[in-house]
Order: structure tokens, then sequence, then C-alpha cells
């Protein structure tokens, strides 16, 4: 471990690490900001639908298992509701209720019509078969079928997931329809309907908002020291284009740890020793680190691309760095927002940060319905376009309010479903 920092273990509270009472409490602080009607607000701060399924499966035993699936619906007001699926043993409703409150407000913030959705699946998907996570998947979809499609709710790969995943709710969902449903879902393989550049495309809009946020710092990717936690689709591809745009990635990990060298990390050939051993562990010329090690080195850009509550309390004091990109859902906890403002870290946060996969599963949701493909380069500069307008529009919104990056994003998202919802009126 490196000199002076701390091991893994987080001590924080119950209240504090619950991802839906972080959401909560900004979108309180933004809605007080903004004066938000009381009507409108108690719209806004519940979700449309909740569902909860229990999903027989058929192990390879031969016995019956039982599993406990959820769909959150949080927003329609501004479109289909949007957001992944997520198999892990640790799933709860509290998660999924705060993921698709979050999904709202990230559709929102880049303008894209969609509101905001989440699902997950109670299961250990490393201790089953594919022919357990496929027989899970098909009933877990048919359960949904009522409440999911084109125009209601379009799922798409999160943790746990992937294209096969949406390729067997895809094929059960156009069983059901009787022909081919592509826009029920996103982040298909590509010969299905899925959108090129879809894969590298939260990676991606991460570095594109990097290079808008260091020119506030009148630095450039040479110059620019990057820590990422996590190698995953977010993590490990995000690394790989700062790497490759000249950005200095001085740390990486996994979820058993990091790897770091002041000098910089040859990302790419990190990334196939992982691939090749499934571990950093023996990488020549660095310094193994802890996944919380890792958040407090010294660096220009940081980016969280694991998973929720890294920055907390206990550890935003010893955060040391310029700017915060949130790849991750909720790596930051709502007690560290005030250390991080007061330290001055320039925020780039979650609902902005990775919107670049969710801007992508629009353009995918877009071409199955139009029936017709773009090329990947279209796809990377329309994704550019936004990425860097959702950005400045940001970054103008809070000097303009006199409010952090934070909250303004916030701000923004519930000004555009609030407009909407006041247009569109309550049915009632």
């Amino acid at each position: 471990m490196a000199t002076g920092m701390v091991d893994d273990t987080r001590k924080i509270s119950k209240e504090e690490a619950n991802p839906f009472e972080s959401m909560m409490e900004r979108f309180d602080r933004a809605a007080k900001l903004l004066d938000l009607n009381p009507d409108l607000y108690a719209v806004m701060r519940v979700p449309n639908r909740e569902l909860k399924v229990y999903i027989p499966v058929r192990m390879d035993s031969g016995r019956i298992q039982i599993f406990e699936g959820y769909r959150v619906q949080h927003n329609f007001a501004r479109g289909p509701a949007k957001g992944g699926i997520r198999y892990a043993p640790d799933v709860t409703i509290e998660e999924i209720r705060a993921l698709a409150a979050w999904m709202t407000w990230k559709c929102a913030v880049v303008n894209v019509p969609f509101g905001g959705g989440k699902g997950g699946v109670v299961c250990d998907p490393h201790q089953m078969s594919m022919g357990e996570l496929e027989r899970m998947t098909r009933r877990y979809a048919a359960e949904l079928i009522d409440f999911i499609g084109p125009e209601k709710d379009v799922p798409a790969p999160d943790m746990n997931t992937n294209e096969q995943t949406m390729a067997w709710i895809m094929d059960t969902y156009s069983m059901h329809a009787r022909h081919t449903v592509n826009a029920v879902v996103t982040g298909k393989p590509v010969d299905l309907g899925g959108s090129r550049g879809r894969r590298e495309a939260t990676g991606r809009g991460i570095l594109f908002v990097v290079n808008e946020a260091i020119k506030r710092f009148g630095m450039t990717p040479p110059q620019t020291r990057v820590v990422v936690q996590g190698s995953g689709n977010v993590g490990g591809i995000g690394a790989q284009l700062m790497h490759e745009a000249g950005y200095k990635v001085i740390a990486i990990s996994d979820v058993n740890g990091g790897i770091y060298n002041p000098a910089g990390i040859d990302i790419p050939a990190a990334l196939r020793h992982l691939n090749a051993t499934r571990s950093f562990e023996d990488f020549p010329d660095v310094e193994r680190v802890s996944n919380s090690a890792l958040l407090e080195i010294e660096c220009d850009v940081l980016v969280p691309a694991a998973t929720e509550n890294q920055i907390t309390s206990e550890n935003a004091e010893r955060i040391k760095c310029k700017i915060l990109a949130e790849g991750a859902n909720g790596p930051t906890t709502a007690a560290a927002d005030e250390i991080l403002q007061r330290k001055g870290v320039f925020v780039i946060p979650d609902i902005l940060a990775n919107a670049g996969g969710v801007t992508v599963s629009y353009f995918e949701w877009v071409q199955d319905r139009m029936g017709y493909f773009w090329k990947e380069e279209v796809v990377i500069e329309r994704l550019q376009d936004v990425m860097c307008a959702s950005f400045n529009e940001l970054v103008k919104y809070a000097d303009r309010h006199g409010v952090d990056t934070r909250t303004a994003a916030y701000m923004l998202a519930i000004d555009r479903v609030a407009y909407d919802t006041r247009m569109r009126g309550i049915y009632a």
C-alpha cells in the first residue's frame, strides 16, 4: 500500500450509505433553490411505478430456485423510462429506486427525451451457468412484458449484464409480440440493431467532459495526471481513451485493488494483462495499492468508475484531485459534497459525467425506430456535441445561480422535468 494511505475500511452511517437518501438530499436542495411548486415537488419526488417480481428458474440441478427482481419506473414526463438492469447478490429496492431517479435527472441534463428507470435481480451471476442466466433473464423479461416496450420503458445493460442479456430480453419480448422489436432494449449486439460506439460510449463521454474541464484550469492532456478507479466498460475504456488522447494515467484498479506509477502506466498493456490473468497482480513497474488508497493519490483528475459510496464523509478530506469526474453512479455521498466544495474540487457530477451511455442508448433507440443505422464516426461526433454542449450549459447555469456544479446539475434537470410536467398537467 502506498505510504500514508488508509485501508479499505469505511465507517459511515446507514443513512449516508443509502443511495436513495443521498439522491433525495440533493433533490431537496435543488428544489428549494428553484422554489419548486409544492404540487410538482410532491409528484417528482416519488417514482411513478415500482414492480417486484418473483422469478422461478429451473437450475441445472433440476431444482427450482426463486429469484427476486425489481423494476422501478421513476418518471414519464419527457418520454419512456430508460435505464439498466443489474444482476448482483446485494441488489435492493432502495438502490434501484435511487438509480431510477438518477436516470431521470441524467436524461434531463443531456436533454434526451427519456425518463428514468432501473431494474435488478438479486442473484450471484458468477455462480450461475449460461443456461441458468438465460432462463432467469427470459422469465424476468416475461414478468415485465406488460410494462416495458419502445414507448414505455427501454432497459439496457448494467452491472453484470451485457449484450447477450439484452439479446435474450429482446427475443423474449419479440416472441410475445410475434414480430421482431429491436427497440425494446439498447446495448444489443450491432447485428441485432445495436449502435456502433455504444460499448465505448460512457468512457468516451467522460473523456469529452474532462477535455472541457481541464480548459478551465489551463491544462493540456500531457500535463494532466489521471487516476481511475475501475477497469470495466466505464473505467477501463475511459482510461484507455484518455491514454490515447495523451493523458498521463498514473493509477487504475479492478475489484481486487489497483496499480500506481507516478510516471504513468501503459494502459493498453495493463488492460491486456488484466484480461489475460483476471488481475493486475504481477504487472511490472508499478506499486500495488488498495481501492481506497487509490482514491487518495494526488492527481489532477480522479475518475471513480466502480460503484456507489466510494467518496464519503470519512475520506473526502483526503481526496487530492483538482477535478472529480464521476464515472460511476453515486460514487460520492451527499455528506461528502460540502467537504469537496470547501476543498475547491471541481466536480463533474455523475448525472453528466457518465451520461455518454444513455446518450448513445438514445441514438440506438432512434436508429432502431428508423431502421437506419449510423457510421461509428457519426455516433462519436454526435456524442461529443451533446456532452460538450451539456457541460458548458451546466457550468453557465452554475455560474448564473451561484451554486456548485452538482447542485446546478440537479437544478437544471429538475427545471426541465418540472416544465414538462407542468405543461402536460396532472391527470387526476
